[in-house]
C-alpha cells in the first residue's frame, strides 16, 4: 500500500436461498479467508445474506428481521478484520424495500449503497419486490445509528487520502449511465459491484468486456463479485463469475461454477497517474457526493499479480503478430507521407548489419511500395571502418540486394584518419573522440549523398538509445526522418523477427535471422580475432531491463524504489537484485544527463503510448537534476 498497491478480493459464497444464518456464517468464514490473504477491500455478491432468488419471500417480515440481526453479526466480525467489506442484503426502510450493499469496517456499518437500476425484463422482475433507490444519498436512522443511505456514497481511507471506494449493484453497470461514472468523477479510484448475474450462452464474454470497459472508461480499479451456484434455482443458474480489473486489464478472473474467491492488487498510484495525464477525464468542480471515512493500516502489500519482463511487447503470440504488423504500417505510412510531401527521389539509409538499421531499411522498402516508388531508389549505404566485422558487412550487403535497394559502399577509414590528423588526435587512443569521429563522418556521408541524389536520410536510432543517450550528438543522433524514434529496442527485435517469419524469400529470412543473432554493437572499436569487440549491453546494461525501466518511468511516473520492486518480481531468476539496482541507477543517470539530445530530435512517427519526442510526449529540461530520484534508490541500500 505504501507504493499504491491495494489488495482486493471478490468472494462468491456457498449460500442457501433464504437461510440467513447459514449465509451469515459462510460470509464470516470467507471474510476471514480474504483477510488472511491480505485483502483490504472485500466484496460479496448482491443480496448474499438472503440469496438473490428469494423472490416473494423478500416480503416476509421474519426474513427481513433476521437479515438485520445477521448484518449486525457480520459487522461485528469486521472489528477483527482490517478491511472495508461490502455485503448485499434487502433493507426495509420507511415502508419500502431496497436492494442495498452495506459497507462495513471496524465493527460499524458505514453506509447502505442502494441499487439505482432495477431490471424488470426476461428472467428478472426486481420491481415486484424492490423500490428504486433515491437519486441522492441521505442519512437514515438504523438501529439507533445515523447512517448514509443512497447511491454513489464515497468511502475514503483515513490513512490514505487517495484511496476512495464506491459501490454499485449488478444492473447498475449494465445501464447507459452507471452510478460509478459520477462517483469516479468525484474521486472514487476503486469501484465495487455486488452482483447476481445469471449464466446464459455467451454472457460471460459480454460481462468480461463490460467490466474491462468500465474500468478503462473511468481509469479505475473494478471489483466485481458475482453470485454462485447456491443461487441456482427454478429457471436460472449462477456461475460465480468474479472479475478484478484495472484500467481495461483483467487482473484476475474466477473460474465459473466453482464459487471461488479471487484476490489481486490494484495499483491506485498507477491509476492516479493516468488520470492526471488524461485531460479528458475531468473531475467535477462541485463535489456533492457524501464521503465516509474508513480505517485500514498502511503496510507493504504482498504482490501476487505478475509483471511482464517486456511491457512494450504483447505476451500473446497472436496479439504480438497483429501489433507488429500495425507498427510496421504506422512507420511506413509516416515515412511515405514525408517522402511524397518533400518530392524526394530517393531515401538514403546507413546500413550496418545491426538490428536498428535493418528495421529502418525494411520500413523504407514498405514505404516505397506504398508510394508506388521503385525500390532501386532506396540507397543503402554501408560505411566500413575500424570496427566493422565481416559478418555484419556481409549481412548488410546481402540484405540490401535482396530488398532491391541500390547498395553503395563508402569506406570511411581514410577520411577519419585525415580528421584525426587535422584535430591532432592519437589514433591509438580509443576514447570517445575515436568513436564519435566515425559516427559523425558516417552522418556527413549520408547527408551529402542525400543531397546528391535528391533524397532524404532515414534515421535508424531507436527509443531505448534515445532514453539512454546512446547516440553520437549530430552523428547517428541526426537524420531527416527517424522511423524508429518511438520503437524500444526489445520491440525492434520482435519487428525484425516478425518480418523474417512472414518473409517469402528464404535467403532474406536467413539474413534477418542472423542479424537477430548478432550482438548489439556500434562497432566503433577494432574487432578482436574478427569478432565484435564492443557489445553495447556490456557497457550500458541489458536493454530488456532498460526498456522495463523506461516503460514505468514514462508511462506512469513511478518512483525509482517502486520500479526496483517491480523489476525484482519480473526478472526473478534472470537478474539478481544487485544487477537490477546497478543498471537502474545507470538508467536514471543517463536519462537525466542526455535530455539535451532528445530536445532536438528529428521528426519520427509515434507508434505507442510511450514516446520521447519533445514536440509531443516528453518535455523535460535539459539541465534537470536527478538527485531526488537517486536518493530514493540509495535509501534502499541503507
Amino acid at each position: 500500500m505504501k507504493q499504491g498497491f491495494i489488495k482486493v478480493a471478490a468472494v462468491t459464497v456457498d449460500i442457501r436461498v433464504a437461510d440467513v444464518w447459514h449465509n451469515c456464517k459462510e460470509i464470516c468464514k470467507r471474510m476471514k479467508e480474504a483477510e488472511k490473504a491480505g485483502a483490504k477491500i472485500i466484496v460479496f455478491p448482491e443480496l448474499c445474506l438472503t440469496g438473490y432468488t428469494c423472490s416473494d419471500l423478500f416480503t416476509q417480515d421474519i426474513l427481513l428481521k433476521e437479515v438485520r440481526r445477521a448484518l449486525a453479526k457480520v459487522a461485528e466480525e469486521t472489528r477483527h478484520t482490517e478491511a472495508l467489506v461490502f455485503v448485499g442484503l434487502p433493507l426495509a426502510i420507511d415502508g419500502e424495500l431496497y436492494n442495498v450493499a452495506a459497507a462495513l469496517n471496524d465493527g460499524k456499518i458505514l453506509g447502505f449503497t442502494t441499487k439505482t437500476f432495477l431490471p424488470n425484463y426476461g428472467e428478472f422482475y426486481e420491481m415486484r419486490q424492490f423500490r428504486q433507490g433515491p437519486k441522492k444519498a441521505r442519512v437514515i436512522s438504523y438501529e439507533g445509528e445515523e447512517i448514509l443511505f443512497g447511491p454513489q456514497i464515497l468511502y475514503q481511507a483515513a490513512e490514505m487520502d487517495d484511496l476512495v471506494v464506491s459501490a454499485e449493484i449488478c444492473e447498475d453497470v449494465w445501464s447507459p449511465i452507471p452510478p460509478s461514472i459520477e462517483a469516479a468523477r468525484e474521486g472514487a479510484i476503486i469501484l465495487v459491484n455486488c452482483s447476481a448475474s445469471d449464466e446464459t450462452i455467451g454472457k460471460d464474454s459480454y460481462r468480461e468486456e463490460l467490466i474491462k470497459g468500465q474500468s478503462a472508461r473511468l481509469i479505475a480499479g473494478y471489483v466485481y463479485a458475482n453470485a454462485g451456484d447456491g443461487e441456482s434455482t427454478t429457471d436460472v443458474v449462477f456461475g460465480g463469475h468474479n472479475i478484478i480489473a484495472e484500467n481495461g486489464t483483467i487482473l484476475k478472473e474466477a473460474k465459473r461454477f466453482a464459487n471461488e474467491m479471487i484476490v489481486s492488487e490494484i495499483d491506485i498510484f498507477r491509476l492516479l497517474s493516468e488520470r492526471r495525464k488524461n485531460t479528458t477525464f475531468q473531475t467535477t468542480e462541485e463535489r456533492h457526493l457524501p464521503k465516509v471515512l474508513f480505517h485500514i493500516s498502511v503496510e507493504e502489500t504482498a504482490l501476487t499479480r505478475s509483471f511482464a519482463q517486456t511491457p512494450f511487447v504483447p505476451q500473446n503470440m497472436a496479439e504480438r503478430e497483429k501489433r507488429c504488423e500495425e507498427i510496421l504500417m504506422i512507420q511506413a505510412m509516416g515515412l511515405k507521407k514525408r517522402l511524397v510531401h518533400t518530392h524526394s527521389r530517393t531515401a538514403v539509409v546507413g546500413i550496418s548489419g545491426g538490428l536498428d538499421s535493418t528495421l529502418a531499411l525494411l520500413v523504407t522498402a514498405k514505404a516505397f511500395d506504398m508510394a508506388g516508388k521503385e525500390r532501386k531508389d532506396i540507397i543503402a549505404v554501408t560505411m566500413p571502418c575500424f570496427g566493422t566485422t565481416d559478418r555484419t558487412y556481409q549481412n548488410a550487403c546481402l540484405m540490401s540486394k535482396k530488398l532491391g535497394a541500390t547498395l553503395k559502399e563508402v569506406p570511411i577509414a581514410d577520411a577519419v584518419h585525415v580528421h584525426f590528423r587535422d584535430i591532432g588526435h592519437d589514433e591509438e587512443v580509443h576514447d570517445v573522440t575515436y568513436e564519435n569521429s566515425q559516427a559523425r563522418e558516417r552522418t556527413q556521408v549520408l547527408m551529402d549523398i542525400a543531397n546528391q541524389e535528391w533524397g532524404m536520410v532515414i534515421g535508424t536510432g531507436d527509443m531505448s538509445e534515445l532514453a539512454l543517450g546512446w547516440a553520437t550528438y549530430n552523428g547517428d543522433h541526426m537524420s531527416m526522418y527517424g522511423v524508429n524514434a518511438s520503437v524500444p529496442k526489445t520491440l525492434v527485435r520482435h519487428l525484425v523477427q516478425y518480418y523474417a517469419d512472414t518473409c517469402e524469400d528464404q535467403e532474406l529470412k536467413e539474413v534477418l535471422l542472423d542479424v537477430l543473432d548478432t550482438p548489439v554493437s556500434p562497432e566503433l572499436l577494432p574487432p578482436k580475432d574478427g569478432e565484435i569487440a564492443q557489445k553495447t549491453e556490456d557497457l550500458v546494461g541489458p536493454y530488456e531491463l532498460h526498456d522495463f525501466y523506461l516503460y514505468y518511468v514514462l508511462r506512469f511516473g513511478f518512483e525509482p524504489s517502486k520500479i526496483y520492486r517491480l523489476a525484482k518480481l519480473a526478472f526473478e531468476g534472470t537478474y539478481d537484485s544487485e544487477t537490477i539496482m546497478k543498471w537502474l541507477k545507470t538508467f536514471y543517470r543517463r536519462f537525466f544527463a542526455q535530455q539535451f539530445k532528445r530536445s532536438c530530435l528529428p521528426d519520427g512517427p509515434k507508434i505507442g503510448t510511450v514516446a520521447l519526442s519533445p514536440r509531443g510526449d516528453w518535455r523535460m529540461p535539459s539541465d534537470a537534476c536527478a538527485a531526488v530520484w537517486m536518493q530514493d534508490l540509495e535509501a534502499l541500500e541503507k
